[in-house]
């Protein structure tokens, strides 16, 4: 069986979930019973792995919209999938790549569903008309795939409020995963301190890009009603918009004219330092007002941490509330944004549950410690890779 997988991130290039999911799913169908010949697809520089080709924008669309050159950039590998049995594809990026190989080489295409076109309106603030162009791209792939992969019952029930027309019969569920040995705790401290994180003070640690769907606005506000001893520790770059970037900022400085302990690291991490912020964080949070399931949450869990999250989207399939973290309820606006109907209760609601959290920090311990243990039962990449390869069986002939 050859599955020929489209995606716009992989690594190296990797900035978000999608491209953690694409790396790891690569790898676990490559080392299963079944080991079929995965080829990957994707964008950006030419990568030394075998099986992978990269492709880049066409440089005659050099300053048009960003989402005609990712159409452009689809055409070669919709074109070089020939000889697939599948075509897999990831993202709205790469949906259209995935759709036209199937038309053009009559095999199934299979597409996992990462995050909504519908659902992330504020995109149109990143993409002006080119928002147009990707919610095409994906309506159009989604409607006419052999199957859609969601990664959580919760982006399930999304998928299909926002696509009516398709048949939920096609639409499965297949949550993301974590490798629990790459992700595990570690003593070390040197890293954190070397980042101006006083290991020996309560912290909360956020991981993620500073978008409107990951809530950091509303984690910053909540963070001022935190007990002054408590460190913010913010892991948050690559801005969607300069206007989100500049209001992150604001929000920033305002916190730390009042109090100390805001650390904002606003570039990549390496792995090794992430693995110490989330070991010794005292508490993980989650603040996103849409998530379909959140990688970022099952890497803190892995690493011990307890979790405060958002009861929306995917989150509360992996956050068991008063086991593994807690979770904040939020009432929201049906207009696609997931804004809370009522921000300053959302806010004050966050920050109960974040000043619970570190008040007692054995308890946060014992979630974490219970968080480690559902990420490593339930998570893990080897049964994902066996459901997905389930998928890919439904739709294949004979």
């Amino acid at each position: 069986m050859r599955i020929d997988l489209m995606t716009k991130e992989y690594p190296p290039e990797v900035y978000g979930g999608a491209g953690v999911h694409v790396a790891e799913l690569v790898r676990a169908l490559r080392a299963s019973a079944a080991a079929p010949d995965v080829r990957v697809r994707c964008f950006g520089a030419p990568r030394d792995e075998a099986g992978v080709t990269a492709y880049a924008e066409p440089a005659e669309l050099a300053g048009a919209n960003a989402a005609l050159r990712t159409l452009g950039a689809d055409l070669p590998m919709a074109s070089d999938a020939a000889g697939a049995d599948l075509v897999h594809s990831h993202t709205w990026y790469a949906n259209t790549a995935g759709h036209l190989a199937s038309l053009l080489h009559g095999v199934p295409h299979v597409v996992t569903a990462h995050s909504l076109e519908p659902l992330r309106p504020w995109k149109a603030e990143q993409l002006g008309g080119g928002y147009a162009l990707s919610s095409w791209a994906e309506r159009t792939a989604y409607e006419a795939a052999a199957a859609v992969v969601a990664v959580s019952a919760g982006m399930r029930a999304d998928i299909l409020r926002s696509y009516p027309a398709l048949d939920p019969g096609r639409v499965h569920v297949v949550h993301n995963g974590i490798d629990a040995e790459e992700w595990t705790p570690v003593a070390g401290r040197d890293l954190v301190r070397a980042n101006g994180v006083d290991p020996d003070r309560p912290s909360v640690v956020f991981v993620g890009r500073i978008t409107r769907q990951k809530g950091l606005p509303h984690l910053l506000r909540a963070a001022a009603q935190l007990p002054p001893e408590v460190q913010l520790v913010l892991c948050a770059g690559a801005p969607d918009t300069p206007e989100i970037a500049a209001e992150v900022a604001g929000l920033v400085a305002d916190l730390r004219a009042t109090r100390s302990g805001v650390v904002h690291l606003d570039r990549h991490l390496s792995r090794a330092e992430l693995l110490e912020h989330l070991s010794q964080a005292t508490v993980f949070v989650c603040p996103s007002v849409y998530e379909p399931l959140g990688i970022v949450n099952l890497e803190a869990m892995a690493c011990g941490a307890a979790v405060v999250g958002t009861a929306t989207g995917g989150i509360p399939e992996v956050v068991e509330d008063g086991v593994t973290g807690w979770l904040v309820p939020i009432e929201q606006v049906e207009d696609g944004t997931g804004a809370p109907v009522d921000p300053d209760r959302f806010v004050a609601d966050l920050a109960a549950a974040l000043t619970e959290a570190v008040a007692d920090p054995d308890r946060a311990r014992e979630r974490g410690a219970a968080g480690r243990r559902r990420a490593v039962e339930r998570f893990a990449w080897t049964a994902i890779a066996e459901r997905t390869l389930d998928v890919y069986r439904s739709v294949l002939p004979g």
